[in-house]
């Protein structure tokens, strides 16, 4: 049985295609109604770690309905010809339709694409994002190391992810929210109930700070940082491939 098909110990790359695929069209409001639209901020605070430059091209993977791509692009780190890449054909025509409704559908690229197995030339881009999209990855190590393959060196990769708070309080009450008030919300904006149980479960599953920070290191990034937003509800990693 092949990895499409089956993971041990979790979803299926099937499956999780086919979830994505399915909220598709209620995503960016269920982002901002889960996130009270911190969402936004946390993205805003990802484009501010990017190379600027009208030269520079952007990969942005699991780039669902393109905000992050946008934001990059008005922000002057996405040049033209900068692709967005996801796995599920369903949140390429959402960010179709966006790109599109901002004029910008002749200048960003999308494809279809795992981030296991990116059919990109070595050294293809300035700088990687991806955003709340690296922890469903069936092999996250294979991942980080095509991000850092297609980097040019001292190319940039800049990872947006949910993460634990440290405070004991806070994270009590913020797994009260994620386990039992999310799924339910989540399921009433996007009719899909499933999808926000699996959020829950693959957040609480994921390795965050310290611990993610080794598997960009193991993956072959160096200066490999770590900056928790709003109490550490998000975090944002950074990393950079070695220089010739």
């Amino acid at each position: 049985m092949s990895p499409e098909d089956n993971s041990i110990g979790g979803p299926s790359r099937r499956h999780v295609r086919h979830m994505f695929d399915e909220i598709a069209g209620a995503y960016d409001l269920a982002n901002r109604v889960l996130s009270l639209r911190r969402d936004v901020a946390w993205r805003r605070r990802l484009t501010a770690l990017l190379p600027s430059g009208n030269r520079a091209r952007l990969l942005d993977l699991a780039t669902g309905t393109c905000d992050v791509l946008i934001a990059a692009h008005r922000a002057g780190c996405a040049a033209p010809g900068s692709v967005g890449a996801d796995f599920s054909a369903g949140m390429l025509r959402e960010g179709a339709k966006k790109l599109d409704r901002a004029g910008l559908a002749g200048a960003l690229r999308l494809v279809c694409a795992d981030a296991t197995r990116l059919g990109f030339a070595d050294a293809a881009f300035d700088a990687v994002t991806i955003a709340f999209g690296i922890r469903n990855v069936l092999d996250v190590d294979a991942a980080l190391r095509e991000i850092c393959r297609v980097l040019r060196p001292g190319g940039r990769a800049v990872i947006l992810e949910f993460s634990m708070p440290g405070n004991v309080l806070l994270r009590t009450g913020y797994l009260l929210y994620f386990r039992h008030v999310l799924p339910r919300l989540g399921g009433l904006v996007s009719g899909k109930p499933d999808a926000y149980r699996y959020l829950n479960q693959s957040v609480e599953s994921f390795p965050h700070g310290r611990a993610f920070c080794e598997r960009m290191e193991q993956a072959g990034f160096v200066g490999v940082t770590a900056s928790p937003l709003s109490f550490g509800i998000a975090t944002l990693y950074t990393g950079l491939r070695p220089g010739d």
